[in-house]
């Protein structure tokens, strides 16, 4: 049995999943790769590596992620986005050994291409303290104050509310007892999700800022969405926040966004720099409460 597996969903990702698979190195893991609706030779390439390649058809990312794990039979599993690239292989090795240590979901900084850092972890959402970064920057805040707005900053290991699900580790058991994700919810923010179920039945998310993996981003949902769907993406986000912590921490987490939105629109406007990305947010959003 493999030390750990791997469990990666594609939706025409082969250039992404060709330059993943290449970091791999030999086929020596257990690397279940499950299509969702591809249209290019992505499967097929999979196999020839020596993935097991599950066709799942045209289901969301938590779905084929689901079925991925229950072809898995190692008792740590890490999730892969197909646009991760591994650096160093050791980094995955230690966060099996996190997963198996400590029943968590186990999360690594992930970086751009050009090496800087990703927002990558976040807070829990829907609390008072998040309406004190909406208005100052984090970075102008005391330290503690400013990990606990933006944790993908910490340089040292550290609960945190929710991460990217582009990679995480855990124990495959713990995984399937909690879903891990709504096959309901077809695409953004099944991460959060995970996160929140996972917090409630006890299971922390930890943030690993020394071990590290390259994510692109975006390497489907912006070709298939034409750009960035700012108006799903605040729905989902509402929807996930009120379906777990109700509707005073949805109208928090409302409030913290469209104050954050409104306050860095203007500071980009005051240093003549373009605040179009902000103010189409601070759109969407209004759209989102309306719908």
């Amino acid at each position: 049995m493999s030390r750990f597996a791997v469990v990666c969903v594609l939706h025409d990702s082969a250039a992404d999943l060709r330059r993943l698979l290449a970091s791999l190195g030999p086929a020596d893991l257990h690397v279940v790769v499950v299509d969702a609706g591809s249209s290019d030779d992505g499967p097929q390439l999979a196999r020839d590596w020596g993935a097991e390649v599950v066709e799942a058809g045209d289901v969301g990312f938590g779905a084929a992620n689901n079925l991925g794990l229950d072809r898995v039979g190692s008792s740590v599993t890490l999730l892969l986005n197909p646009d991760i690239v591994v650096h160093e292989a050791a980094v995955l090795d230690r966060l099996a050994r996190h997963a198996r240590r400590e029943d968590a979901l186990h999360a690594p900084r992930l970086l751009n291409p050009d090496g800087s850092v990703q927002r990558s972890a976040h807070p829990e959402p829907g609390g008072v303290s998040a309406l004190l970064p909406a208005l100052v920057h984090p970075r102008a805040l005391p330290a503690p104050l400013r990990l606990r707005a933006d944790p993908w900053r910490a340089a040292g290991e550290r609960p945190v509310g929710w991460a990217i699900a582009a990679a995480l580790a855990a124990r495959t058991e713990t995984l399937r007892r909690l879903g891990p994700f709504d096959p309901r919810q077809f695409l953004f923010y099944e991460d959060l999700d995970l996160a929140l179920r996972a917090r409630d039945a006890g299971v922390p998310t930890i943030l690993h800022p020394d071990l590290t993996l390259e994510h692109r981003g975006g390497h489907s949902t912006g070709p298939a969405y034409g750009g960035e769907p700012l108006e799903l993406l605040a729905r989902r986000r509402r929807e996930v926040i009120g379906r777990h912590r109700g509707p005073r921490a949805r109208a928090l987490d409302d409030l913290a966004q469209g104050l954050t939105f409104a306050t860095r629109a203007g500071a980009r406007a005051l240093l003549r720099r373009d605040p179009g990305r902000e103010r189409a947010q601070l759109r969407a959003l209004r759209a989102a409460r309306r719908g």
